[in-house]
């Protein structure tokens, strides 16, 4: 239990800096909530991975991991687009 929750902040924060340096332009929020949408996509990415039975494989989950940085790219987005609403 604290090794799955440890492992989730780890790879959310992985995948959420992934994202950021992915999504173009200059994104104007915290590090912080960075590392949130980084977990909360990494841990939707497991389970739609493991609802679809691709979460655990031998070796590195790969398609779990692009679909986890594919879902912290689009958290990033919405963060983005409504940082962007707050503004106008």
């Amino acid at each position: 239990m604290i090794g799955s929750i440890v492992s989730a902040v780890i790879i959310g924060a992985i995948i959420g800096a992934l994202a950021r340096l992915i999504v173009p332009g200059r994104q104007n929020f915290s590090w912080g909530l960075t590392l949130v949408v980084g977990i909360v996509a990494a841990l939707i990415g497991t389970l739609i991975a493991s609802a679809l039975g691709f979460a655990n494989t031998r070796g590195i989950d790969w398609w779990e991991h692009i679909l986890q940085l594919a879902l912290a790219v689009l958290g990033v987005l919405l963060v983005v687009q409504m940082g962007a609403r707050k503004t106008r």
